[in-house]
């Protein structure tokens, strides 16, 4: 990278991606690793993370996966001292997600535990436990929580999911005013409606089609859209921004109500 791209780059940087067994975090694995970071891949099963890994080994990068059930505490600990053996992470991509879709009166307390527990307590003790890391170290930090435009505006039959995505954008902003004095910096990433191989077939149908309609775009997001941004939220071109929310929809969170 040249000139202004080179603030971008994250060469040498050590890079956690939680939820990287599919879709958005196996994605923004190989992203980073394309930008330079060693990148530390988790999840409940690490054995589920070996292709990833080999994958952006074969495009010579540099990855290693770890275990991690972001929802238990002590999973997230011993994660992270399996991970401190490699190195204090220098951003930190808070990915792990889940959703339930039905209707609220039909969502069960274990649908809505199971949903707040990995979005909104599973991003807040993997943030919180490796921004102690990199205080006990001396070091900054970035931390990327991404979130979603539900967070900020609501859709039918996901209303455990929009409310723990409301949750992480305002813990964004909490560990942002917090952690300012460390040197770490916390930013939240907020996809839109992004084509993925689990909602493909749905985004291509009727339904798929009224839902593109809505948005002033007419376009749904690939997850290559989400590439810079997520870049600038990690590496020092954002290096001013904490607290921020960054969306990535195609206008749909200004769409007209």
């Amino acid at each position: 990278m040249t000139g202004a791209l080179e603030r971008f780059s994250l060469q040498g940087r050590l890079v956690l991606v939680t939820g990287a067994s599919s879709g958005l975090g196996m994605h923004f694995a190989h992203v980073l690793a394309a930008a330079g970071a060693r990148v530390a891949v988790a999840a409940r099963r690490a054995d589920k993370l070996q292709d990833l890994v080999a994958a952006i080994h074969a495009e010579g990068g540099e990855a290693r996966a770890f275990t991690m059930d972001v929802t238990d505490s002590s999973s997230v600990r011993q994660g992270m001292d399996a991970l401190c053996a490699w190195g204090v992470p220098d951003v930190v991509v808070n990915n792990a997600g889940v959703t339930v879709t039905r209707p609220a009166l039909e969502q069960t307390e274990a649908d809505f535990d199971h949903v707040l527990e990995t979005n909104l307590k599973g991003s807040w003790l993997v943030a919180t436990e490796a921004a102690r890391r990199m205080v006990s170290a001396g070091q900054g930090g970035s931390i990327v929580n991404v979130a979603s435009i539900l967070g900020e505006r609501v859709a039918g039959g996901v209303a455990p999911y929009a409310i723990s995505k409301a949750g992480v954008i305002q813990a964004t902003k909490a560990l942002a005013l917090e952690l300012a004095r460390h040197g770490i910096r916390v930013n939240a990433l907020l996809p839109g409606y992004v084509t993925t191989d689990l909602n493909r077939d749905f985004l291509a149908s009727p339904a798929g089609d009224k839902l593109r309609a809505r948005i002033p775009s007419r376009r749904f997001g690939e997850m290559a859209d989400l590439d810079w941004p997520l870049l600038l939220l990690a590496s020092d071109a954002g290096a001013a921004m904490s607290g921020a929310t960054l969306a990535v929809d195609g206008a749909h969170l200004v769409s007209s109500l």
